[in-house]
């Protein structure tokens, strides 16, 4: 799976500006804040509109030549810098949101290790946890690509490795297409099989 991006989005003072063509594997949006990396995943997720440009996934134009496909049909997994749980709902239950029913859920995930929380409550888990459910949630979504927005940042060292373990599993085992966006090189260099920098 490609992803083709052609894009121009003005936001106040800032013109976010990226063209790039990648394959298969999982793609990093690579450079330091306020470049407009997280903008890009939000107009990949059609969160965001670009002023001109166009998005193809897949061979499936996601946004321009007269498209604009909302963004529940463009079947993108989102993953945010902050886990964004729904606080009022146990694990199971935020794993199962947007799933359809009937999901094995052990079946599905079981590469995550999170089986054990799946009766605790958001605010009882751990970042990295919280990280896991939430590509957990983000998968169960049967998405067609994944988007990571700085998911490990927020992480000390050992729930990093946790969460990054996730990622190279879902890159290499699933083989789920990825558009990551880190200001780390080291979590550029390890999880991406093509760096875009910005």
């Amino acid at each position: 799976m490609s992803f083709e991006i052609e894009i121009v989005r003005r936001l106040g003072d800032t013109r976010i500006a990226l063209t790039t063509s990648v394959g298969a594997g999982a793609t990093v949006l690579f450079g330091p804040s306020g470049v407009g990396k997280t903008s890009v995943l939000n107009m990949v997720a059609g969160l965001l509109r670009p002023d001109t440009g166009r998005i193809v996934v897949a061979g499936e134009t996601l946004f321009g030549d007269g498209v604009d496909l909302p963004p529940e049909r463009r079947r993108a997994g989102y993953v945010f810098q902050a886990a964004r749980l729904f606080p009022h709902m146990r694990v199971r239950a935020n794993l199962l949101y947007g799933a359809g029913v009937d999901v094995d859920l052990a079946d599905r995930i079981d590469f995550l290790g999170i089986d054990h929380l799946l009766d605790r409550w958001p605010r009882s888990l751990s970042g990295g946890e919280a990280q896991r459910v939430a590509i957990g949630r983000a998968l169960l979504s049967k998405p067609r690509f994944l988007l990571l927005d700085e998911p490990l940042s927020s992480l000390d060292r050992p729930r990093r490795e946790e969460v990054m373990r996730a990622i190279e599993h879902v890159r290499d085992v699933l083989k789920l297409p990825i558009l990551m966006v880190t200001h780390d090189p080291e979590e550029a260099e390890r999880i991406g099989t093509q760096i875009v920098r910005m």
